[in-house]
């Protein structure tokens, strides 16, 4: 642990700023312990925030601009991607463009706050077209409360430490411990999240061979076909304007508000973008507390049900 703490000590800078590129980048590694620690240390007088911060910062705005201009480019491509490897997804990309539309840049002030949104709300920003100075303006803004709360929360910790001589030195030497114990309970709390939502699915999803073979059993016996639920965010339809037959497009939130509109006599068939399926899924969930029992997420969503070459409407717009 020694070994450790000097390490940090002697490139603490250099840490900080590959710690927070990488994690901004995409890779699920938190480095809140980080700089809670680098805070902490700052009260020793071994760092100094007014150097750390603008690494971060630096860090920060490298990696946003990378995302900001892929989700320019590509859009829901790059989102899609980011959706697989999240930790988070299940709250990532619905729920940010929902807020990006709602609030725009400001989103971008408290996005790195919320897990699954520091991420997402770069791309987002730059599929939603918001110019790039704008958007810098306000990430920067963003990331510098992000980065300040924490510095100064383990500054702040520090300085308490300091009035025990015996605690500070304690502190000191176990800090490399803390930190990886605080990012691998981060890390087992995000992933047993997750397990915890997949099983809940476990027999939920529907597969689309199964919805293909539902809508022509009613069609020949001249029945009503599952009522199918387009889920994604005018964005997403915008670059893709293409949904399943008969479906119709209402938004996750208006779902749920509008429990009326959900019929009771017939299967409901929810789906969205993103290829693990995570909003309809858990939309799925939540109507089925609401005791509407008879509804199920895609299985692959849009994508998945294009895969497999079953038919496809073009969306009306007004």
């Amino acid at each position: 642990m020694v070994s450790l703490l000097r390490l940090f000590e002697h490139h603490a800078y250099s840490i900080l700023f590959g710690w927070v590129l990488v994690e901004q980048g995409g890779v699920p590694i938190p480095s809140v312990p980080v700089m809670l620690a680098a805070g902490t240390m700052s009260a020793a007088h071994r760092l100094h925030i007014a150097y750390v911060l603008p690494v971060i910062l630096l860090a920060c705005l490298l990696s946003d601009s990378m995302w900001y201009w892929l989700g320019k480019r590509f859009g829901r491509k790059i989102l899609d991607l980011l959706c697989r490897f999240s930790l988070e997804s299940t709250t990532c990309v619905a729920k940010t463009q929902g807020t990006m539309t709602k609030r725009g840049a400001v989103t971008l002030l408290f996005a790195k706050f919320v897990p699954g949104l520091s991420t997402v709300a770069a791309p987002i920003a730059g599929q939603a077209g918001i110019s790039y100075p704008v958007f810098v303006a306000y990430d920067m803004a963003g990331s510098l409360i992000w980065a300040g709360a924490w510095l100064f929360a383990g500054r702040f910790f520090g300085d308490l430490a300091k009035r025990s001589e015996d605690f500070f030195s304690l502190l000191k030497h176990g800090a490399p411990l803390l930190v990886v114990v605080g990012i691998l309970a981060i890390l087992g709390n995000r992933l047993w999240k997750k397990r915890q939502f997949r099983n809940e699915l476990r027999g939920l999803r529907l597969e689309p061979g199964e919805l293909m073979a539902m809508i022509d059993t009613a069609v020949s016996d001249g029945e009503d076909r599952p009522f199918i639920v387009d889920l994604r965010h005018p964005l997403d339809v915008l670059s893709d304007p293409l949904m399943l037959p008969g479906a119709i497009r209402i938004g996750p939130e208006e779902l749920k508000r509008q429990r009326e509109m959900i019929p009771s006599d017939r299967d409901v068939v929810l789906y969205c973008t993103c290829p693990s399926e995570e909003t309809s899924a858990k939309v799925a969930l939540e109507l089925r507390r609401l005791g509407i029992r008879r509804v199920r997420p895609l299985r692959g969503g849009l994508q998945g049900w294009k895969d497999a070459g079953y038919p496809l409407d073009v969306v009306e717009t007004v």
